[in-house]
Parts: structure tokens; sequence; C-alpha cells
């Protein structure tokens, strides 16, 4: 990736594109105090740059019957690298697996899936998750409340105080497929 310089001006159309990615050029032109010529300049650069991922739209998953949230930790066999990458593939394929992390500590996994009842949860641990080669350990927390969901990342205030970790983050390869 292209080296970026971010500055006030970029973290303020980061901020207000989080907030809201449908507002218009114009409309975030106004927004950070540029006119719409530069302003899409700037966020082609740092859509370029990869600082911007990708746009996607946020649904209610109560609404669509998705009532079901549970944390699910794995621990495998043994921590070798061929059944870590078989692991990852498998649950990168499943699409109730809303976040996966390899973890330090107890578990290799956290998991967060996200199904419609207790009976499309059982399906997918006993009918996938134990049958994945590797799996040692199973353990699931349900999420009886929602307290606090949010998708934006905590920008820095001032750009030069957080630059050369940005800076670095950008150069860091990134092997795994990109997510909002």
């Amino acid at each position: 990736m292209p080296n970026t310089d971010i500055d006030a001006i970029d973290l303020r159309i980061l901020a207000r594109l989080q907030d809201d990615a449908r507002l218009s050029n114009v409309d975030l032109a106004r927004a950070v105090h540029l006119s719409p010529s530069p302003c899409l300049a700037r966020v082609k650069r740092l859509e370029k740059s990869g600082l911007i991922r990708r746009y996607v739209t946020l649904l209610d998953p109560v609404g669509l019957g998705m009532t079901v949230s549970v944390f699910i930790q794995v621990r495998l066999e043994r921590q070798v690298e061929s059944a870590l990458e078989v692991f990852e593939r498998e649950i990168a394929a499943r699409s109730e697996v809303m976040e996966c992390y390899l973890m330090t500590g107890d578990s290799d996994y956290l998991l967060r899936v996200l199904v419609a009842d207790v009976q499309a949860l059982e399906r997918f641990i006993v009918d996938f998750l134990s049958r994945i080669p590797g799996v040692g350990n199973i353990k699931s927390s349900f999420a009886l409340k929602q307290v606090k969901y949010k998708t934006s990342l905590p920008l820095p205030e001032s750009p030069a105080a957080h630059a050369p970790r940005m800076a670095k983050a950008r150069r860091r390869p990134n092997s795994r497929s990109r997510t909002a």
C-alpha cells in the first residue's frame, strides 16, 4: 500500500464516513469544510491507500430472525500450522460466523456466531464445528443482551500523535480477507 500521510481533514472525512457511508460527496465536503472536488480526491486517496477498505450496509439481525448470539471458544488438539489453516478455512466459509479471532490464553479461537435459534446453534456445533479435524474442545456462552455494538473505529484526535503507528499498520501485509 502507498504510504499516505493523514491530516486532521482526513480524520474528519473518515469519522463522517464511518457514521454514514451514504453521504453524498457534496454533503461530506460541507461537513469537513472542503469544496467537493478536493474532498472527493481525498476520499479516493484514502480508498486507494487501503484505509477505507469497503462500504457496507448494516442490517438488523433481530428483524431478520437472527436472535441467538453466541460466543464460542475453541481449543485445537495441536497448535500446528496445518491445523490452524484447516480450521480458519472451514470457519471462513460459514455465514453464521460473524467474527473469528486467533487468541492467546486457554482457547485458540474465539468465535461470535449468530443464528436463528438454539436448534440452528446445535446443528452448527454438532454437524459442523465438532467435525473440523483437530478441534479438541468447544465452550459456548450465550449473549443475553447486547450492551454495546459499534462498527466505527476510535480515530485519534491528532494525526501527528498516531502517525508512526498508522503508517506501520498500512505497511503490514494482510493475507486475511478484509472486512469492515
